[in-house]
């Protein structure tokens, strides 16, 4: 039995991935900062709760790491932890650069020296390249970005790559882009639509208050993307993938389709200025071919057909 640590797993990417890795027969640990406010919610509603070992974990304190890098001696480890609200990091610039990638560092340095068998996935993110010229993107497009987020991301993707390469570690960056989930936290784009959408038919919100919709983005489905990061660490080599859907889709039309599924009045949907962010990616889409051709992912999804199954499922709650 192969054992995996991952970190972030309580949000929708480590739960879906937690799941499964325990369907094909992994030890699954799982760190959270804290064991006394973890949210285990998301492990209840994939019905694997009782099949995670959750362990306290500082991925600040290299010690810490170490510590349970001893203990467990991973397998795999993915790294999912992160400051992860591109809106947020405008407002908290220094803390998102600095946990973003001190924590990678530290796992990276942990593994060179007590367990450089163990193989590394990073999140690594789409808002690294932020403003380009050419599209789709791909694993060798300029990278230009435009948040302190993007550029916390795009600091610790080539730290990984730096290791890999200087010390022969088997180190992977994941290069996602937009990807929901019913379990996606309730700050982001699609699931506070959803749920204020369902808030507004049943009474209890008057309106939909949004900010710049005039933008387009690459959306995926959270659960078919997870694939993904399992089949890069089964490489005999590490390697860099982009996991996107290769489409990108206008914001306001997002809206319009939820809102015209509900039958509201478009005339509920608010624009206010103060949720624009200071910079804006104005459209994003991403060429997963090299994902599809090595990894053999299939995907070809249309967004509105994942917005289906999201409201389905919200509602359903």
């Amino acid at each position: 039995m192969k054992t995996v640590l991952i970190t972030g797993i309580t949000g929708q990417d480590g739960a879906y991935l937690a799941k499964l890795l325990l369907e094909k027969n992994y030890m699954v640990i799982g760190t959270v900062r804290s064991n006394r406010c973890t949210n285990t919610k998301s492990f209840q509603y994939l019905g694997i709760e009782k099949d995670i070992i959750l362990e306290e974990l500082d991925l600040l304190d290299m010690a810490n790491i170490i510590r349970i890098i001893q203990k467990y001696k991973p397998d795999e480890i993915y790294n999912l932890a992160a400051q992860s609200s591109v809106g947020l990091s405008y407002s908290q610039p220094i803390g998102t650069f600095s946990f973003n990638t001190i924590s990678v560092n530290n796992l990276l340095e942990s593994i060179r020296l007590f367990s450089p068998d163990t193989k590394l996935y990073q999140a690594s993110s789409s808002e690294m390249y932020g403003r380009v010229e050419n599209m789709p993107i791909r694993i060798e497009t300029p990278m230009h970005p435009i948040s302190p987020y993007g550029v916390s991301k795009m600091a610790a993707h080539f730290m990984v790559t730096t290791y890999r390469e200087s010390y022969n570690i088997y180190a992977s960056n994941g290069i996602l882009f937009n990807h929901e989930s019913f379990l996606r936290s309730g700050n982001f784009f699609i699931k506070k639509v959803i749920r204020d959408s369902i808030a507004i038919k049943n009474n209890t919100l008057k309106e939909l208050r949004v900010g710049n919709l005039n933008v387009k983005r690459d959306f995926g489905y959270a659960p078919k993307y997870v694939e993904v990061m399992w089949k890069m660490m089964q490489l005999d080599e590490p390697d860099d993938f982009i996991i996107c859907s290769g489409k990108s889709v206008l914001l306001r039309d997002i809206v319009d389709y939820i809102f015209d599924r509900m039958n509201l009045s478009k005339k509920l949907i608010v624009v206010d200025d103060s949720l624009f962010r200071p910079n804006e990616i104005k459209d994003i889409y991403g060429d997963n071919s090299k994902a599809k051709n090595i990894l053999d992912w299939n995907y070809d999804d249309s967004f509105y057909d994942i917005l289906d199954i999201l409201i389905e499922e919200e509602m359903a709650q």
